[in-house]
């Protein structure tokens, strides 16, 4: 019971954290106005969100590994929380700025003790859902988290928005300090440890296929649903309900690659980007059909759900060692990921139409196939379970 309300609270944590990163993205446009700054100005909260995760990860955990895992958790989303509260109450951009920057440099950090925490508090050979169990949170803020955020600035006003994702931060905080047992630090040799793993070959071409994986998903998804409105020609209340369908159904695939993984994850690997690759060819191919890309939405979501679970495993697997450091470097991989993978669609979209970023997407999948399959030994502990 305990261990099911602890894993409960982990996941509200990341739920919150997700709501925070991608819900002022359904908002921006409020915001702007609210800070007298143009959408394009205000956009910087967004970008400079990605790009502090991406180079804060590793060194934020290097400086918190040596306190107590659990006080590092209830600090993440106490900061999490004053941040929500401050985007509720100000209009001062350089405010806000600041207020997306701080939260930035927690989130990585979050993750990486929540993931070790995770895998710590669950029994022998059951890792891989633990983290799922983890991972659930992230796909529970894209399906209603963000469409939440947008829906009670639209109804109510944008500070009500705000204050309920600050109000999920609280929750969550509570119920870490309520069910999440003490945490003990890594000790003294931890930062050498951690440091000595980037002195690892194999860290570095998983780091590398890891940010792979997410240019894969992204190149794509970043454009759902203006590749459903645009080429599809589906209506606008439906793509959000789409949207709906593949955050919920991600959910479930998160625990479909658990087990996959734990069976085999080299195999789990390939046949991720094989169904990824001809995924991206057959919605290519039926994407003026509004119905036909409809339906793909499904296998879509169930793929798109593996990438997490798939590129954290392949981290673990070569710093079990260094759990979290390791877990802060896959969320800084995968940040590079998303950034590169979506800026590359928008220079696809540019050059030939919206429709294009599925064979970008196509390509991507088959060269980081070929990645794969030029790396003979992957690392079999890895492939036995997610380490803690």
């Amino acid at each position: 019971m305990r261990r099911g309300l602890s894993m409960a609270a982990l996941s509200m944590g990341v739920f919150g954290i997700i709501s925070t990163e991608i819900g002022l993205v359904g908002v921006l446009p409020l915001v702007a106005s609210r800070s007298h700054v143009s959408v394009a100005e205000a956009g910087l909260l967004v970008s400079v969100f990605a790009v502090v995760v991406a180079a804060s990860g590793p060194f934020g955990v290097l400086l918190t590994e040596r306190f107590d895992r659990k006080s590092v958790l209830l600090l993440a989303m106490g900061v999490f929380a004053l941040s929500n509260a401050v985007y509720a109450v100000s209009e001062s951009f350089p405010v806000l700025v600041l207020f997306r920057i701080l939260p930035a440099v927690m989130h990585p950090v979050y993750f990486a003790f929540a993931l070790t925490a995770a895998g710590s508090m669950a029994a022998p050979g059951k890792a891989a859902g633990a983290a799922a169990r983890v991972f659930a949170g992230v796909t529970l803020g894209f399906a209603f988290g963000v469409p939440a955020m947008s829906f009670l600035a639209d109804r109510f006003a944008l500070s009500v928005a705000f204050a309920a994702a600050s109000v999920v931060n609280i929750l969550a905080l509570v119920g870490i300090a309520l069910w999440v047992p003490a945490l003990p630090a890594a000790g003294r040799t931890a930062a050498r440890v951690s440091v000595g793993t980037l002195r690892r070959p194999r860290v570095w071409l998983q780091l590398v296929t890891v940010t792979a994986i997410f240019v894969v998903m992204f190149s794509t998804y970043s454009y759902f649903a203006d590749l459903l409105g645009t080429v599809a020609g589906v209506p606008r209340p439906m793509v959000s309900v789409l949207l709906l369908v593949f955050g919920v159904l991600m959910v479930g695939g998160n625990f479909l690659f658990a087990r996959l993984i734990v069976r085999g994850l080299r195999a789990t690997l390939l046949g991720f980007l094989l169904a990824y690759a001809v995924l991206y060819v057959v919605l290519a191919l039926v994407a003026p059909w509004a119905w036909a890309i409809g339906l793909l939405v499904i296998p879509w979501s169930l793929a798109h759900s593996g990438g997490l679970l798939l590129g954290q495993s392949l981290i673990a697997g070569e710093t079990s060692d260094a759990p979290e450091f390791g877990n802060s470097l896959f969320v800084s991989s995968s940040n590079i990921g998303v950034a590169l993978g979506s800026a590359l669609g928008a220079w696809v979209i540019g050059a030939s139409g919206v429709r294009s970023v599925l064979i970008l997407g196509a390509v991507a999948a088959l060269l980081s196939l070929v990645l794969v399959l030029a790396v003979r030994s992957p690392a079999r502990r890895a492939e036995v379970d997610l380490p803690g």
